[in-house]
């Protein structure tokens, strides 16, 4: 050990006699200094000039995965560590006084140790240095996230480690120094692509993705440590360690080609033994230093994960000729990485991948893209497009076999990427992609198809008899895209809700079994006996959704009346923006509507005026009055716009004539509710009722139309009615607590001072030291 302490030590002094030590070590107090210096002034400037204000200020300044001080350090040290590394061994037989080393007491074991002792302490100076940064940050930061930060910098010092493993046995290979730097250059560029490699065979995908470097560092940046990331950083620098001190013994004695191979390769094998090992689920143990927790499962979807008991398998199935999203067997990976926290919680999770190709041949789309082909044919042409192998593909055939084996149908699917999730116990359910910007499911879809087969979720019934709106219909005014399309995120079918239809004349035993009713614009009367069983159903405490339309909102009259409220007579007209018809109502969320659950905040943006209500879109709407006292507690939750609205008794066409309000006719204007939220204790239960003066404001044709300068939250308020129908169980909860570190105590005037000082003045010391240093040396 005194021997290793002694060559350290050597090696360290010989370092800051070295003008390249020096100069790198300016450079990146330089470069590090002008990241950090930057991102604070311009914090500064944002703060003292009002825009909307800062948010999560330890992640920006050091952990954003794109721009953060972290992330560049990462790649400043990947450029430098060659350079600083490149002579530690291959110097000393370039000078030939490896001679003198190799004739002293002392093995390859205590050279190679004592200069990667040497190296790793200039490491530890120059992370002091980011150290002072972290410092700095901690006192102008108010609640400065110093555990996420730190953990960051640890991952950067184990990063160093390893880099400066690898340079030493680089530099040990030859007596060149730029030689070794640039196969140091090589051999990381190897480790940062060698995840891709053979990724179609499961065993040998799971080795070379546990050998990849990349991304191994940005777990720590990131605010996480994982103890799979520190023992591949310990197993790896060991390994290129043992290879540095193998080169110097074997230099040293004589052995034949294959022994020397068999040593080499045995302590290869044994790392990849080692990190196979620790890389399994169960053998992983993690820490998620950040406030905020964003690198864990949210409380509520770790609740989901510990009620399923027993085995669970997530088959995902992926079609050459997938639309929407698609992977080739080089992605699996990428794509099992979605699920590595809810693997963290249930490592007996089993994940499995199958490929197949599917297509209807028949398409125009088809026969203009594979001309004259068959269908094997045309895979056989994707396949070699995507750089893949058909044999790893299910044919047609193959694939009415393991469908038939599972009982699933992928043609209810569209054949698109898609993920069957089952449990030990035979429940299962389809885990979707959706079409929109953002394509895969997030933690609240996976959570919601877990929810699914964890536990009884919410059943809601729509009435489809008396002209009602239908939810499996194509037409505009049906509900089909709302609660069952596969590709749309926000369908209740996507959100976990079970949906049922509701006939009163053939089953009005159904209802028996529902949580949520919902009643949208029936265009024929009720019966005594039809109304009598929606009076029960109230009765019982259950919650109900009414939703009218002017032309036929009598139909609802008795069960509103029931209710204590009545729909205004006319249709809601405003001043008209734009081209657009006065009666295409805009609405926004009341005060009250905020407070009433989670998701109705969302319908609240900021702006730089501060909070204010999105807009809904509803194309001919009522306005809704209460009428009598019913027990009920009665919150507008949607109001107009427009303080001059009214209810328009007399125009019909609203394209070739105009509005005019006419109070003679009975047309009375002001602020006008068109959505109201009932709320009391009933029958053990707090009844929860919603009341729409529009039955199109979530319909198919409504939900899939956009209009210029009108940015709609119709899709929100889905979500936000069901969650608080629901009492917030649907859709699944994974919110965060909101950052504390928003507030940086730096005026810009002192942000430029700061800028000046780590950039310009910091460096230009040590670059002063370093001369003094080196003209001392050469002095003596």
């Amino acid at each position: 050990m005194r021997a290793i302490y002694r060559i350290a030590r050597l090696e360290l002094s010989n370092l800051f006699y070295s003008p390249v030590a020096w100069l790198l070590l300016v450079l990146f107090v330089f470069m590090t200094g002008m990241g950090f210096a930057d991102m604070m002034e311009m914090l500064a400037r944002r703060q003292e000039l009002g825009s909307r204000g800062l948010y999560a200020i330890s992640r920006v300044i050091f952990y954003t995965p794109m721009g953060g001080l972290w992330s560049r350090v990462s790649q400043f040290l990947y450029l430098l560590m060659p350079l600083l590394t490149m002579g530690l061994i291959s110097q000393e037989f370039n000078r030939g006084s490896i001679k003198l080393l190799f004739s002293a007491p002392i093995t390859g074991r205590h050279i190679v140790l004592g200069k990667y002792l040497g190296i790793m302490l200039y490491g530890l100076l120059m992370m002091a240095f980011l150290l002072v940064y972290v410092l700095i940050a901690g006192c102008l930061v108010e609640s400065f996230d110093w555990s996420a930060v730190l953990t960051g910098l640890l991952g950067l010092y184990f990063l160093f480690g390893l880099y400066a493993a690898i340079g030493l046995f680089m530099s040990t290979l030859t007596t060149y120094p730029i030689v070794a730097a640039i196969g140091m250059f090589a051999l990381l560029t190897l480790l940062n692509l060698v995840s891709g490699i053979w990724q179609e065979f499961t065993f040998v995908r799971e080795i070379t993705y546990w050998l990849s470097l990349g991304g191994r560092a940005s777990t720590f940046i990131k605010g996480l440590i994982c103890s799979e990331d520190i023992l591949y950083f310990v197993l790896m620098s060991v390994m290129f360690l043992c290879f540095a001190i193998l080169k110097l013994q074997l230099r040293r004695e004589s052995c034949s080609f294959a022994g020397k191979a068999a040593r080499y390769l045995g302590v290869f094998l044994a790392a990849v033994f080692l990190g196979y090992l620790t890389s399994r689920p169960t053998m992983k143990w993690y820490h998620d230093s950040t406030h905020t927790k964003s690198n864990t499962l949210t409380q509520a979807s770790q609740d989901i994960v510990a009620q399923l008991d027993g085995g669970l398998k997530i088959t995902t199935y992926v079609n050459l000729f997938g639309s929407i999203h698609s992977i080739t067997t080089k992605g699996i990976n990428s794509d099992i990485a979605r699920y590595e926290r809810y693997i963290r919680f249930k490592p007996e999770t089993k994940l499995d991948y199958v490929f197949y190709y599917y297509t209807d041949t028949t398409t125009e789309a088809f026969k203009k893209r594979y001309p004259e082909k068959t269908l094997y044919g045309a895979a056989k042409d994707a396949a070699k497009l995507q750089g893949t192998r058909l044999g790893k593909y299910l044919s047609p055939e193959e694939l009415a076999r393991e469908e038939a084996l599972r009982n699933i149908d992928l043609s209810d699917e569209g054949y698109r990427f898609v993920a069957l999730i089952e449990r030990d116990n035979g429940q299962k359910t389809f885990l979707r992609v959706y079409a929109d910007m953002n394509r895969l499911p997030g933690e609240t879809e996976i959570s919601a198809a877990l929810k699914r087969i964890a536990m009884k979720l919410p059943q809601v019934g729509f009435l489809s008899d008396h002209g009602a709106r239908s939810i499996v219909g194509d037409k505009n005014r049906d509900y089909s895209y709302m609660v069952a399309e596969k590709m749309y995120r926000k369908s209740l079918l996507n959100q976990g809700f079970d949906v049922t239809d509701v006939n009163l004349k053939r089953n009005p035993g159904v209802l028996d079994s529902l949580d949520v009713l919902v009643v949208a614009e029936p265009l024929e009367p009720f019966t005594n006996e039809e109304l009598e069983t929606l009076y029960r159903y109230v009765e019982s405490g259950r919650n109900l959704v009414i939703a009218g339309k002017p032309k036929s909102y009598s139909h609802l009259t008795p069960l509103m009346e029931y209710l204590g409220l009545s729909f205004e007579p006319g249709i809601l007209v405003q001043q008209q923006i734009d081209e657009y018809p006065p009666h295409l109502f805009l609405c926004r969320a009341t005060e009250e509507a905020q407070e009433i659950s989670r998701l109705w905040k969302s319908l609240y943006v900021n702006t730089n005026m501060g909070r204010r209500p999105a807009s809904l879109v509803m194309p001919g709407a009522l306005a809704i009055e209460q009428k009598a006292e019913k027990g009920f507690r009665v919150m507008p939750l949607f109001q107009g716009r427009d303080s001059a609205a009214w209810n328009e008794l007399e125009t019909i066409d609203f394209v070739n004539d105009t509005a005019r309000l006419n109070p003679k006719a009975g047309e009375r204007a002001g602020v006008k509710t068109t959505m109201v939220g009932l709320e009391r204790e009933h029958a053990g239960k707090q009844q929860r009722i919603i009341v729409l003066g529009d039955a199109d404001c979530f319909s198919m044709g409504e939900l899939s139309t956009t209009r210029r300068g009108i940015s709609s939250a119709n899709g929100d308020l889905i979500m936000s009615m069901f969650d608080w129908l629901s009492y917030e169980e649907l859709p699944v909860d994974t919110t965060r607590p909101d950052p504390i570190d928003n507030k940086l105590n730096l005026g810009m005037d002192a942000g430029g001072t700061l800028q000046i000082v780590l950039k310009w003045v910091l460096p230009a010391l040590l670059l002063l030291l370093g001369i003094l240093v080196l003209i001392r040396r050469k002095g003596k």
